[in-house]
């Protein structure tokens, strides 16, 4: 199982990045994804999920500004990030959920003010 994370980097606030998650070794389509962060000095926070259906959700302060989408045919997560905040800054991971629950290794996003 691999779950490979890309796509983060420096940006001004204001800015925007997409992440993308590419996986294999497990039936990516029936498993709900989500995107996590870890910024310093803080717990880990759910960002975003969608489940196998497409269905949605987010953490109130992303709201608006990134959305989550999946790929089943690529088996690629993505979150694209806009309007970004120096609070966004964090290590981003994605994540499925399933029996067992199954994480990347995290990409770096550092929003400068």
């Amino acid at each position: 199982v691999q779950l490979v994370e890309s796509g983060g980097g420096l940006v001004q606030s204001g800015g925007s990045l997409r992440l993308s998650c590419a996986c294999s070794g497990f039936t990516f389509s029936r498993y709900d994804m989500s995107w996590y962060r870890r910024a310093p000095g803080k717990e880990r926070e759910l960002v975003a999920r969608i489940d196998s259906t497409g269905f949605t959700e987010y953490v109130d302060s992303v709201k608006g500004r990134f959305t989550i989408s999946r790929d089943n045919a690529k088996n690629t997560l993505y979150l694209q990030m806009s309007s970004l905040k120096p609070e966004d800054t964090a290590v981003y991971y994605c994540m499925a959920r399933g029996v067992i629950d199954f994480w990347g290794q995290g990409t770096q996003v550092t929003v400068s003010s």
